[in-house]
């Protein structure tokens, strides 16, 4: 019996002791996938830009967190989001414009974020209204001017250029561009559906020829005297004027920035943004990446690297920047870029704006 007792004993604390075993290395399978996914996050980003690649290193140096960059074209990226799935990689969408950042959330493709950082250090009206995306830079759309040609005081408004004065003389990109799109839609939210087709079909009039190339272009079309005002983003002004090809720089300096609507509406402006993917397996790892990208020191790298106007209040432009004065911006929330696009898109093909 003293026997069958010490068997059934010693039995079961080999059984006991497997159990601990197999419990051991199930807890250190789990600490070691913990640290895999803590220690990643998948960019998926439609910038292509040095200064990225550098803040994402600087990321990484001081968290230890790895980022995986995959780059491409905003829309070939959100179309591979949706294809992947719930099997995505993609931790964060990065992309330009308030419009592109729109279609993201209308497909689905984003969640919300919730962070006291990032509502402090990006002002209510540069990030989604349901917090699915944040703006981590901002450019305003403005006028380029042939500083030969044209005197600033013959220069006020967006519609201005629709007068008879500016017959012929306007440069302008394509309506399938987006940050088009995004123009027409801010003027929809600000002056109605029916004054921004009139605006758009008097643009149209004072074209100097159909819309082509991107907003570099329009800028050497003026240098080459085919129209002498154009309508552009400033980053570009400010990466032609510190460009390595000595052609761009001399196109650049020939122009002068304008401000529109500044006793009216405003400057119409944009973003660059981000939002954290709705199938992100390293959800706070993004997060993470987007409070470091709107703390002061990489919106100051930002600014001084790529010419671009810094979301977060606490910083300021550059000195470039700074040298083409304050403006008045559109008080407009920029969820409504992208809400409004389809109705800009349709203004656009109604009135003829290729």
């Amino acid at each position: 019996m003293k026997k069958l007792l010490f068997l059934v004993i010693a039995l079961t604390a080999l059984i006991l002791a497997a159990c601990g075993s197999q419990d051991e290395e199930s807890t250190e399978t789990g600490t070691s996938n913990e640290t895999n996914e803590s220690n990643e996050v998948n960019l998926y980003t439609a910038r292509h830009y040095d200064v990225d690649d550098e803040l994402y290193a600087k990321f990484e140096e001081e968290t230890g967190i790895k980022v995986n960059v995959i780059k491409g074209e905003a829309d070939e990226l959100l179309e591979r989001i949706k294809r992947e799935g719930d099997a995505t990689q993609a931790d964060l969408f990065l992309t330009a414009d308030a419009g592109r950042l729109h279609r993201a959330k209308a497909d689905d493709l984003l969640q919300p974020v919730s962070s006291d950082i990032l509502d402090e250090q990006v002002p209510a009206n540069f990030q989604d209204s349901d917090q699915m995306w944040y703006g981590l830079t901002k450019r305003a759309r403005v006028i380029l001017y042939n500083k030969e040609t044209v005197q600033p005081e013959e220069l006020s408004t967006y519609e201005a250029l629709t007068e008879e004065e500016w017959k012929g003389r306007v440069l302008i990109r394509s309506s399938e561009n987006v940050y088009n799109q995004s123009l027409l839609a801010s003027f929809i939210e600000i002056n109605g559906e029916e004054a921004t087709k009139e605006w758009a079909a008097g643009l149209v009039a004072n074209f100097a020829r159909d819309p082509e190339g991107g907003d570099r272009d329009q800028a050497k079309a003026i240098a080459a005297g085919i129209g002498d005002v154009a309508i552009m983003n400033t980053y570009y002004f400010g990466q032609m004027l510190n460009s390595e090809d000595p052609e761009e720089v001399k196109v650049a300096e020939g122009l002068g920035i304008f401000f529109p609507n500044q006793d009216t509406t405003g400057t119409h402006i944009n973003v660059s943004g981000a939002g954290v993917v709705k199938a992100s397996e390293n959800q706070e790892n993004a997060v993470k990446l987007l409070e470091f990208l709107s703390a002061p020191e990489a919106q100051e790298t930002f600014a001084s690297a790529n010419y671009e106007y810094p979301v977060n209040p606490n910083v300021e432009p550059n000195e470039l920047l700074t040298s083409w004065g304050e403006f008045k911006e559109q008080d407009i929330q920029l969820s409504i870029l992208g809400e409004n696009n389809s109705k800009a898109i349709l203004i656009s093909n109604e009135v003829g704006w290729k």
